[in-house]
């Protein structure tokens, strides 16, 4: 099994402050991802003035200013930008970011990101897609709130404009923060993979890290999670969020289970080798069998260790003629 990409989403949880970003990519090191991802935006070029808060915003947040004003206090620089890339780079950390308007998409290209990130409320925006699409790098494609067919028109999108598919992962996903678990549905992750020939991986904002295990070993090939310093911090996104230390059990939970899921061919394993010889049984006397008896169902048994003659052999045993004298419990051979 491949190793799985693990991005840790920060997100928007940096709460518009620079060093607050570059506490988040300390504890993405420490947690042991692979990658950190921000989002990038212009508040008026994403939300319009009228546009309402999300119930889990207006929860986590309140009613007293708008969805734009929200936005507005979360953004990041341009300036800020280049000094994280800087930061991720001395720390050997890769760095993402969505970009959630088109003039962040050129912003984003310009700085040479290897990877973008779609996010789910561009899915059904041709414009974005179109241009995402025509700079061919690679793309990573959460689809919350999707259906089949609109995930297809949009790697359609992506493909016709010269990205090539083999380089697109799509995420399962669910935008509600937090997703109830009876509403995670990861065998739709199996669906994507199957109907579309694409690569899978899942954005988990369950939570805990259940589901992101799950995942995994469903052969997902990149995992998101939302983290946060504190989940007691003001913002939209915190509560939704894992903290430092539980982000760096996901991390090791998903390691382990990289590592469990092996080959795929059934045999012993190296660390169980020794166990044959000890667990395992050999075909031995059941009684004290003197040179030139037969074999019988009364002078054999069956009992550990298993280093003689299988008891798989019992019926080739079986009506032999003893060429020694066995004791009790001596292994027998033939």
């Amino acid at each position: 099994m491949a190793k799985v990409f693990i991005i840790a989403e920060a997100g928007v949880n940096h709460n518009g402050s620079l060093k607050t970003a570059k506490r988040l990519v300390d504890v993405a090191v420490m947690a042991g991802a692979d990658a950190i991802k921000f989002q990038t935006f212009n508040a008026h070029s994403l939300v319009s003035k009228f546009a309402p808060k999300a119930m889990y915003q207006v929860k986590t947040t309140g009613r007293d200013e708008s969805q734009l004003e929200m936005i507005k206090k979360l953004e990041l620089s341009r300036n800020d930008h280049k000094e994280l890339i800087k930061y991720c780079r001395s720390k050997k950390l890769m760095f993402i970011s969505s970009p959630f308007d088109l003039e962040s998409i050129d912003f984003l290209a310009r700085l040479g990101l290897r990877i973008l990130k779609i996010p789910s409320g561009e899915i059904t925006n041709l414009p974005y897609l179109r241009k995402i699409g025509s700079l061919r790098k690679k793309i990573i494609m959460s689809t919350g709130m999707a259906t089949l067919a609109e995930i297809e028109d949009a790697l359609n999108v992506l493909v016709k404009r010269g990205t090539r598919k083999k380089d697109i992962v799509v995420l399962h996903c669910n935008t509600e923060y937090p997703t109830p678990f009876k509403d995670v549905n990861l065998l739709a992750m199996l669906t994507i993979k199957k109907v579309l020939g694409v690569d899978i991986g899942y954005s988990d904002h369950t939570r805990g890290i259940e589901a992101a295990i799950a995942a995994t070993a469903l052969g997902a090939v990149v995992i998101e999670k939302h983290f946060t310093l504190d989940r007691k911090m003001p913002g939209p996104d915190h509560r939704a969020s894992l903290e430092p230390d539980e982000l760096k059990r996901m991390v090791n939970a998903i390691r382990n289970v990289e590592e469990a899921m092996g080959s795929g061919v059934k045999r012993a394993s190296t660390s169980e080798k020794d166990n044959i010889g000890v667990v395992r049984k050999s075909i031995v006397a059941r009684v004290n069998i003197k040179k030139g008896e037969h074999f019988t169902e009364r002078n054999l048994a069956a009992k550990r260790p298993g280093i003689g003659v299988s008891p798989m052999q019992w019926y080739v045993v079986l009506g032999r003629v003893a060429k020694k004298d066995f004791y009790q419990d001596e292994l027998i051979s033939i």
